[in-house]
């Protein structure tokens, strides 16, 4: 049963990381308005959606990405305060062990993790789509695809390739469909360029060329213009690296797979995937270390121990940057990279643990 104790702990806990969120939240919104506020004027963007378009769909991407920072700032701040006003001491000397203290910071730390992660796999990703619908239009400058040699499959044993591609007028250059039959080429298309039609969701080709194989013939086939439709938009192309955050669970697994029949590499997918969860998690690890930092009194009050809080904090994110680094140059697979940091620090944790006073 919960103690007067873990009562108070648990209302310290969550009320100064609410109150950290707050507060970072609105220093935030302060200083990205006055750098935006160029594009929202040139670009005109209505008051409207900058407020429930942008704002209101930004904060939860905000918070969760500093979650883990908010609660080791959290804990440093509220627990080197009772230490420094000899409340662990006494909590101690009653007779109640360090393993026992940490109850009621980790009820705190299940709850905070169940928060960030129906942030992450609920609130997010729709969040997400329309925040990035906005940047695009208001924010980002159009997206350009000029060089490419894209070769991938869009479906079972049908290739295509394409030399360039511009954005803005959806054309595909030196545009070719392979098809095979039991790893057996039976036709091939080309064409000099193709461009893509958004409301018929065709592709036009011009100045196209197709072989008919067969066992024992072959047609020729050729002409100016002709539209095909195949399972691949122009949109693909131009969608940016951070898109998968934007999709929920079921379109982020469905990315994944299709990029994987395709031949891609779905590293982003995996490691957002991965991260959804990995990222809620560190606020165990990050809650042990901040309890066993912050327990004991030093002198010079807890400015010391904040300021190595924090430092440890923006290791902690600096070393989840540097895994996703790993994943781009193919040194780490994304399950190792979103979970790293959490290994390190656990064994950090386990540390600090161990050489507290109890």
């Amino acid at each position: 049963m919960l103690k007067k104790i873990d009562l108070y702990i648990i209302r310290k806990f969550i009320g100064t990381y609410f109150s950290a969120l707050l507060l970072i939240v609105c220093i935030f919104i302060i200083f990205d308005i006055s750098e935006k506020i160029d594009d929202f004027v040139t670009k005109k963007a209505p008051l409207k959606q900058i407020i429930f378009n942008y704002y209101l769909t930004f904060i939860p991407f905000f918070l969760n990405t500093f979650s883990s920072l908010f609660v080791f700032i959290t804990v440093i701040f509220f627990t080197s305060k009772m230490a420094y006003n000899t409340e662990i001491i006494a909590i101690l000397s009653s007779g109640v062990s360090f393993i026992r203290i940490l109850y009621p910071y980790f009820i705190s730390a299940t709850l905070i993790f169940l928060f960030s992660a129906a942030l992450n796999h609920i609130v997010i990703p729709p969040a997400n789509k329309i925040r990035l619908e906005f940047e695009a239009k208001y924010i980002k400058s159009p997206y350009q695809r000029k060089s490419l040699n894209l070769h991938l499959q869009i479906e079972p044993n049908l290739y295509l390739y394409l030399t360039n591609f511009q954005s803005s007028t959806n054309r595909a250059t030196y545009f070719s469909l392979e098809r095979f039959e039991n790893g057996i080429l039976k036709s091939k298309l080309m064409a000099d360029y193709a461009v893509y039609n958004n409301k018929t969701n065709v592709w036009q080709l011009n100045n196209y060329f197709i072989r008919h194989l067969s066992d024992s013939s072959e047609i020729i086939e050729k002409g100016l213009k002709k539209d095909t439709v195949i399972n691949f938009s122009a949109e693909e192309l131009k969608q940016r690296d951070n898109i998968v955050t934007s999709m929920n669970y079921f379109e982020l697994q469905d990315n994944i797979r299709e990029q994987k029949m395709r031949g891609q590499n779905p590293s982003k997918a995996l490691l957002e995937n991965f991260n959804r969860t990995s990222m809620p998690f560190s606020v165990f690890v990050l809650t042990l270390i901040g309890v066993s930092l912050s327990s004991r009194k030093v002198r010079g009050g807890i400015g010391l121990q904040i300021g190595i809080g924090i430092a440890m904090s923006f290791s902690y994110i600096l070393l989840l940057r540097f895994s996703e680094i790993f994943i781009q140059v193919g040194i780490a697979n994304p399950l190792m990279a979103a979970w790293i940091p959490n290994i390190l620090f656990t064994i950090i944790a386990i540390a600090f643990y161990v050489n507290t006073p109890k």
